[in-house]
C-alpha cells in the first residue's frame, strides 16, 4: 500500500513539473492530463525546494529506466533533453540538438513519413497522449529500435503546446521479435513443402522406376530409349528440387556419416576452381588435427559448391576466396557474435567461407535464409540455396550464420558438432554391377496403385514371391488365407488408408514376429501422428526410390 501510495505521489509530481515548465514558457492558460487515481500530495512551501525533489525524483527514475526523457515546444520547435541524450543516444547538449530539426534528422529515412504522419493525426485530435515505435541513429551511425510515450500539453482551447516524450530502446526486443517471425515462416514453409511431399514422391517414384524397366528392356542405342533418357533426368532433377524443400524443412530423411573435415574440403578443391574461374584465387587455412562431424557428405557437398557460387557472384571482379576450418568449445554462458539462435554447449567443428565482395547491407541479411529470397537476376537464382543450407546445418545438430559489411565482402560460419575420429573401415572387395536377387517371399502393402505395381513388377524380375495389398483390411485378410506360409518382408507404405503403416506393421510383428519390415514413404518423419512414426532403428527407403534402391534396401532387410 505504501509503494502504491508513493508511485502516485511521483506521478502527481511529475504532472505538477510539467505545469511549471510550461507556465515558464507561455502565458497561455494550459490543461494537463491528470492520473485516473487522485492522491493528496502536500506542496512544499518552498517552491524552489518542491522542484529540487521532484528533479531529484525525475533523475533516478531516469537513471533506473536509461531512457531519454525530449521536451518539443510545438508552436516554437524548441527541443530539450531533460535526460539521456548522451547517455542514450550518444549526443551531448548543444545548439544543434535544441531544434525539432535535429530529432526529425536522426530518425530512419524508412520511418520519417510514418512517424510524422502519426504525430500530427495526435497533435490535431484531441488526444493527451502518443505512442510509436521508430529507428533513431546514435551518434556511432547504428540505428536504434525505441518506443517513445509522450504527453501531450495543450492549452483551454485544447490546442497542442508541448509533447513531453519518454523514449525507452527496445532494440533487443525488436530482434528477437524478428527473429520469432522469421522463426514462424521458415516453419510454415516447411509445413507447406511436407503436405505436397507425398504425392509429389509417388509421381516421382513412378517416372523413374517405369523409365528403369522400358530402359532395360529397349536397345540404348534406339531413339525412343534417348527420349526415355531425358524423361528419367527430368525427374531426377524434380526429385532433387523436392529434397531441397524438404531439407529447407529440416526434415529431409539425411544419409549422414561421419566425415572428416578437411580431407572432405580438399577433395573439393579442384571442383571449387572450375566454379571460380581464373580471376578468383582460394586460399586454405585448414586446423592440423583431424575434424570430424557427422554430416551428410552428398548435402554437405551441396553446401560449399553453392557459398562459392555466391561469393564467385559476389566478386565479379575478380577476388580472393578463403576456405578455413576450426573448432570451438561453445560454454552454456557463451554469447555468439553472429548466431541468431543459441548453440547448445559442446564441441563444434567450424568451417568457414570468406570472400572479399561486394557484401550485404543488414537489410538483405535479415532475409537470407527466407526461402525464395535472392539478389540475382531472375533466371539466375532459385532463393533456395541458403534457406536449404539452413535447414540441412540445423537438422545435423549444427548452426549456419552470416557476417557481412557492403562493399567489404562476407563471412559464412558452419557449425557442426564435433565427433572423435572413427575406426578405420574394413576392406570389402567390389563386386558386380548388378541388382541383388533372392526367392523370398514379399508382401507389398502401397495405396497408390502405380508405385504399388511398380514395385511389384521390379521384384519379381529380381526373383522374389510378391503379394501386393491396397489397405491394411485386405492384407490381413491375405495372410489368412495363407495358412500360416511365412510371409519373409513386409514393404509398406508409412501413410494408409483405414490403417496407417506403422499399425500394420505393429499388428504383423505380433502374429508373424520374424517378418522383417521397411518402410517407404514421401511424407516427412515429423508429419506423421507420433504413433505412426518409425523408428531410427527401422529399415526405411525415402520416396522417391529407383529400382537399384529399391533392391538394394529389400536385400540389406533380408540379410540383417
Amino acid at each position: 500500500m505504501e509503494l502504491a501510495l508513493r508511485k502516485r505521489g511521483f506521478h502527481h509530481d511529475l504532472n505538477m513539473r510539467l505545469a511549471t515548465e510550461i507556465q515558464d514558457e507561455t502565458t497561455q492558460p494550459y490543461r494537463v492530463a491528470q492520473p485516473t487515481t487522485h492522491q493528496s500530495h502536500e506542496i512544499p512551501e518552498d517552491p524552489a525546494r518542491g522542484q529540487t525533489e521532484i528533479s531529484q525524483h525525475l533523475a533516478l527514475a531516469a537513471q533506473a529506466t536509461n531512457d531519454a526523457v525530449r521536451v518539443w515546444s510545438v508552436n516554437t520547435g524548441a527541443l530539450s533533453w531533460p535526460q539521456g541524450l548522451h547517455a542514450l543516444l550518444g549526443y551531448s547538449p548543444s545548439p544543434a540538438t535544441a531544434d525539432i530539426g535535429f530529432w526529425q534528422k536522426q530518425l530512419h529515412p524508412q520511418d520519417r513519413a510514418r512517424t510524422a504522419a502519426s504525430i500530427r493525426d495526435a497533435l490535431a485530435g484531441d488526444s493527451d497522449h502518443w505512442t510509436g515505435e521508430y529507428r533513431f541513429r546514435h551518434l556511432d551511425g547504428t540505428y536504434l529500435d525505441l518506443l517513445e510515450r509522450a504527453s501531450i500539453v495543450r492549452d483551454s482551447l485544447g490546442q497542442p503546446i508541448q509533447l513531453v516524450g519518454s523514449l525507452m530502446d527496445i532494440t533487443a526486443r525488436k530482434q528477437l521479435q524478428d527473429q520469432l517471425v522469421r522463426s514462424q515462416k521458415m516453419e510454415a514453409f516447411g509445413q507447406l513443402a511436407g503436405g505436397v511431399a507425398h504425392d509429389f514422391n509417388n509421381f516421382l517414384t513412378t517416372i523413374l522406376g517405369y523409365s528403369d524397366l522400358l530402359l532395360d528392356e529397349l536397345d540404348t542405342k534406339d531413339e525412343i530409349a534417348e527420349h526415355i533418357r531425358e524423361i528419367r533426368g527430368a525427374a531426377s532433377r524434380a526429385s532433387t528440387l523436392t529434397g531441397q524443400l524438404l531439407a529447407f524443412s529440416r526434415k529431409h530423411p539425411l544419409a549422414p556419416a561421419v566425415v572428416e573435415i578437411n580431407s572432405f574440403l580438399t577433395n573439393l578443391e579442384r571442383s571449387l576452381l572450375r566454379l571460380l574461374g581464373e580471376d578468383i584465387s582460394v586460399q586454405c587455412n585448414f586446423a592440423r588435427s583431424g575434424l570430424h562431424a557427422k554430416v551428410d557428405p552428398g548435402q554437405l557437398t551441396q553446401i560449399i559448391l553453392n557459398l562459392v557460387v555466391n561469393a564467385r557472384d559476389a566478386m565479379p571482379g575478380g577476388g580472393c576466396l578463403a576456405l578455413e576450418t576450426g573448432s570451438v568449445a561453445i560454454e552454456p554462458s557463451d554469447d555468439h557474435d553472429c548466431s541468431l539462435e543459441e548453440l547448445a554447449a559442446g564441441d563444434y567443428v567450424v568451417i568457414s567461407v570468406t570472400d572479399n565482395g561486394s557484401g550485404m547491407t543488414e537489410e538483405v541479411q535479415q532475409h537470407l535464409f527466407e526461402p525464395f529470397f535472392t539478389t540475382k537476376g531472375e533466371g539466375h537464382g532459385s532463393g533456395l540455396g541458403l534457406a536449404t543450407s539452413y535447414g540441412i546445418v540445423r537438422q545435423s545438430g549444427g548452426h549456419i550464420c552470416v557476417e557481412s559489411e557492403l562493399g567489404k565482402g562476407t563471412t559464412v560460419k558452419i557449425f557442426l558438432p564435433k565427433l572423435p575420429a572413427p575406426p578405420p573401415p574394413s576392406y570389402k572387395k567390389p563386386g558386380a554391377k548388378r541388382l541383388p536377387t533372392g526367392t523370398e517371399t514379399i508382401l507389398v502393402l502401397e495405396d497408390d496403385i502405380s508405385v504399388r505395381h511398380l514395385a511389384v513388377r521390379v521384384l519379381r524380375s529380381l526373383g522374389y514371391e510378391v503379394l501386393e495389398a491396397a489397405n491394411g483390411d485386405d492384407a490381413q485378410q491375405l495372410i489368412a488365407r495363407r495358412n500360416g506360409k511365412k510371409i519373409h518382408l513386409l514393404l509398406t507404405d508409412m501413410v494408409l488408408p483405414q490403417m496407417s503403416g506403422r499399425c500394420f506393421a505393429d499388428w504383423m510383428n505380433k502374429t508373424n514376429p520374424e517378418t522383417k519390415i521397411v518402410f517407404i514413404s514421401g511424407y516427412l518423419q515429423e508429419s506423421l501422428n507420433p504413433g505412426d512414426q518409425r523408428d531410427q532403428e527401422m529399415f526405411f527407403l525415402p520416396k522417391p526410390f529407383d529400382q537399384e534402391q529399391l533392391a538394394g534396401k529389400i536385400r540389406e532387410a533380408l540379410d540383417a
